[in-house]
């Protein structure tokens, strides 16, 4: 159900919420968080199509601020959506028009709901303080996506640099499984240390400058980074006296692991969705720690 609320209020749009549960059962109980996406409008559905798909695994009210022209009339449009076109949740995005359009934080706390997480995200360019934004200072943790920005690697300095606990970036989110894979694969034998790595990605790739952050970290060892393939992630390789240990997604949803004295394995390894990487995120809301040191490990190179 999508119901239209033009120049409406907060307090109207409470009382719409209210009569939505009693009259059609809309979902009332259960919603483990408020989800705060800050996008534009020309992107608003496809992160609205995200939330959706995320609050099946959490039931979440997602408030979708979507910024219009500053110099228009002042008003305050909403759309609410419940049931099937909501996924687990409910929906409320939120037109801010004229004055209203830098206020998102002052629409938004009338909507929150009582006592239960927040989460921000900003599914494109975002402030380069997060914990200074004025929702971003009401939130748990705030989401933002590095890859989406005009700049990536900039975007990527730029969280390094102001990061604060409970950032974290969808980059980050997308290496998961290689980065699962690639300590899978050393908990096998030969048991020996790692002498050099090399990374290997797209150009404006920020999961492959984390990745190459994450293992020199881990391994204590020179890591290269060096550039292939058109997009994201391309090839990870882990160099042992025994031989080297590679994984490589050139192309599809299909890895190779080759390992010394081992016949290669083959292995699901998809790029992640958007929605993907956001209901990962939304399974922690603590400050992502391995993360934080990762991340600043970037600004502290570039230092």
């Amino acid at each position: 159900m999508i119901l239209d609320l033009p120049s409406t209020t907060t307090s109207g749009i409470n009382r719409r919420l209210v009569e939505l549960r009693a009259s059609a059962g809309a979902v009332a109980l259960g919603r483990v968080l408020t989800l705060v996406v800050l996008t534009r409008s020309e992107d608003a559905e496809d992160a609205i199509g995200a939330a959706t798909d995320a609050s099946r695994e959490h039931p979440s009210r997602v408030l979708v601020v979507v910024s219009g022209d500053p110099d228009g009339e002042t008003g305050l449009d909403a759309q609410i959506r419940v049931g099937g076109d909501a996924g687990a949740g409910e929906i409320v995005v939120l037109g801010l028009r004229g004055e209203l359009a830098d206020q998102g934080a002052s629409v938004v706390v009338p909507l929150l709901l009582p006592d239960a997480p927040i989460v921000a995200w900003w599914p494109g360019e975002a402030p380069h303080r997060l914990a200074e934004d004025p929702i971003g200072r009401l939130a748990q943790r705030r989401i933002t996506d590095a890859a989406a920005c005009a700049d990536p690697l900039d975007a990527l300095r730029r969280r390094a640099h102001h990061h604060s606990d409970g950032d974290t970036d969808m980059a980050w989110t997308r290496i998961t499984r290689w980065r699962a894979l690639l300590a899978a694969a050393l908990d096998l034998p030969p048991f020996q240390p790692v002498t050099g790595a090399v990374v290997r990605g797209a150009a404006d790739s920020p999961s492959t400058d984390l990745l190459a952050a994450w293992l020199r970290g881990r391994l204590d060892c020179p890591v290269e980074r060096e550039v292939a393939g058109d997009a994201g992630m391309h090839s990870v390789e882990l160099h042992r006296e025994a031989g080297t240990v590679s994984l490589s997604r050139p192309e599809g949803a299909q890895a190779v692991l080759s390992q010394p004295g081992e016949p290669d394995h083959r292995l699901g390894l998809a790029r992640r969705s958007v929605a993907e990487c956001l209901a990962e995120e939304l399974r922690r809301l603590d400050p992502d720690v391995t993360y934080a040191e990762v991340v600043r490990s970037l600004d502290e190179d570039a230092a």
